[in-house]
């Protein structure tokens, strides 16, 4: 049975004039262990928890940012499907912007930087052929709905 785990691909627009397709910027966050990789916020659903509490209490957990200072957008989930740590794994990601462009980050010890990234340099800090997808069809899905 394959693992599951869940998480948000938070997002904030940069405060500039003319909104374009280069305002949307993506929050990264690197692991602490293994080979540092780089993703979004995300982790194992608890018995108990639908998959979207999962990945409202992962975000808080990893990042120090509570569902209320978030807007889930609708019509966006995205399923990976991967390989890691020699185990099949599932993991679901909803598209989430923050409310606050300066929201403060406040990392927990699974993960030792952060950083907000336009499309292209979230694409290449992500590696992963699945989380590069996952980011591309939300950058796509944002900048085509009025979202």
């Amino acid at each position: 049975m394959a693992l599951r785990a869940c998480g948000l691909i938070i997002f904030r627009r940069r405060l500039i004039p003319k909104v374009d397709n280069d305002s949307i910027e993506f929050l990264l966050l690197q692991a602490s262990n293994g080979i540092h990789h780089w993703t979004p916020p995300k982790g194992h659903v608890d018995p108990g928890e639908n998959d979207l509490e999962t990945a409202l209490r992962e975000t808080r957990e990893e990042a120090g940012i509570e569902a209320h200072q978030l807007t889930i957008v609708e019509g966006f989930r995205k399923e990976l499907n991967y390989v890691a740590w020699q185990k099949p794994k599932t993991v679901i990601y909803w598209l989430a912007e923050v409310k606050d462009y300066d929201v403060e980050i406040r990392l927990s010890n699974e993960h030792q930087a952060y950083r907000w990234l336009g499309l292209d340099e979230a694409c290449q800090l992500a590696e992963f052929k699945e989380m590069k997808a996952a980011l591309q069809e939300g950058h796509h899905f944002l900048c085509s709905t009025a979202a």
